[in-house]
C-alpha cells in the first residue's frame, strides 16, 4: 500500500487532494444556496357576500387569521369581484355567506355557478386538491347557518377540493339578531381560528410530505 502511494508523483497527489477539497467546498456551497431559497407563499382567497356588513366583518377576521400564519398571504374580495386568475392562482379558498331562507345567498350561489359557466373549472377539475372552507352569518340561533356552510362545502367537494373546518364543526358562524346583535368577540375569534387553520393546512399541503 505504501509503495503504491510513493510511486505517485508528489505534484499529482497534491493536485488530487486540492481537487477533492474544491469539490467538497463547492458541493457544500450549493447545498446552502438551495436550502436558503425562499419557499413560495401560500395564497388564500377569502371571498364573501355581505349586505348588512356582518359577513364582511367575519371575512376580515378570517383574513386576519390567515395573515397570522408564516408562509401564507391573503386576498380578500367580494364574490362578485373574484376573477378566474384569483381563483386558480389560490392554494385555498374560504367562502362566506349570510343565511337567506336557510341557505347561501343568491350572490354566493352565482359565484359557484360561475366556476363552470364563466371560469370553466370542468371537465379538468381545475380546483382539485385546493383547500376549501366556509363561514356564515344568520339572524337567529337556528336560522340555517349549518345548512349554508354545508352547501358551500358540498360545492367544493363536487370540485374535488379538500375541505377543512375551524371555529366550529363545519366552519365559523355568527348570530346577528335577537339576544346577540352584530358580531361579538367570540365569533370574531372563531373566524380568525378558521383562517389560521386553513392557512396552516395549505402550508403543510404545499410543502409536501416530510423527508
Amino acid at each position: 500500500m505504501f509503495s503504491s502511494l510513493t510511486s505517485i508523483p508528489r505534484f499529482q497527489f497534491i493536485g488530487s487532494l486540492c481537487l477533492s477539497a474544491l469539490l467538497l467546498i463547492l458541493g457544500s456551497g450549493f447545498g446552502v444556496a438551495f436550502a436558503d431559497e425562499p419557499t413560495p407563499l401560500v395564497k388564500v382567497l377569502v371571498t364573501y357576500h355581505s349586505l348588512s356588513g356582518n359577513t364582511e366583518r367575519m371575512a376580515e377576521a378570517v383574513a386576519e387569521g390567515v395573515k397570522s400564519v408564516s408562509g401564507a398571504e391573503v386576498l380578500l374580495k367580494r364574490v362578485g369581484k373574484v376573477t378566474a386568475d384569483d381563483l386558480f392562482s389560490s392554494d385555498a379558498v374560504v367562502v362566506g355567506s349570510p343565511v337567506y331562507w336557510s341557505n347561501m345567498s343568491g350572490e354566493v350561489k352565482t359565484f359557484f355557478d360561475n366556476w363552470q359557466f364563466k371560469f370553466g373549472v370542468f371537465p379538468d377539475f381545475k380546483m382539485k386538491n385546493k383547500i376549501g372552507a366556509a363561514f356564515a352569518t344568520g339572524g337567529q340561533v337556528s336560522s340555517g347557518k349549518e345548512v349554508t356552510m354545508l352547501t358551500i362545502l358540498a360545492a367544493m367537494l363536487g370540485n374535488q377540493m379538500i375541505v377543512v373546518s375551524g371555529g366550529g364543526a363545519f366552519g365559523a358562524s355568527a348570530t346577528t339578531e335577537g339576544d346577540s346583535p352584530g358580531i361579538d368577540n367570540k365569533e370574531l375569534a372563531d373566524a380568525k381560528a378558521l383562517g389560521r387553520r386553513v392557512a396552516e393546512v395549505a402550508v403543510r399541503f404545499k410543502a409536501g410530505p416530510a423527508k
